[in-house]
């Protein structure tokens, strides 16, 4: 198996005896944001700030939203609720913080 890993320990490519090979990038919380491998599959994903996925776009393009419980189950949500979530915690935020506009940029 020839694997490589990024400097904080996460495994962004591996490859074995097969042939089978997959790249990953990451947040900087270490949650796996993308995923290919040489078999055309990709795969995106957001996370809340308890390292749950929220959002997942495959290949094929279909999109999955994800909201959690009090007792951290996900729950499958619509579109238009998970975009209604995103302005609430952008909104809080921006009110809570005196970040400026520029380093909200990479929230």
């Amino acid at each position: 198996m020839n694997e490589k890993y990024d400097e904080r320990g996460n495994l962004i490519y591996a490859k074995n005896s097969l042939g089978y090979e997959c790249w990953k990038e990451y947040d900087k919380k270490n949650n796996c944001i993308y995923y290919k491998n040489n078999h055309g599959c990709e795969s995106w994903q957001e996370y809340d700030e308890r390292g749950n996925c929220t959002y997942l776009k495959d290949s094929g393009g279909n999109e999955y939203y994800y909201k959690y419980n009090e007792n951290n189950n996900g729950i499958k949500i619509s579109q238009k609720e998970f975009e209604k979530i995103k302005r609430k915690k952008y909104r809080e935020i921006v009110n809570n913080s005196k970040i400026s506009r520029f380093e909200l940029m990479d929230i």
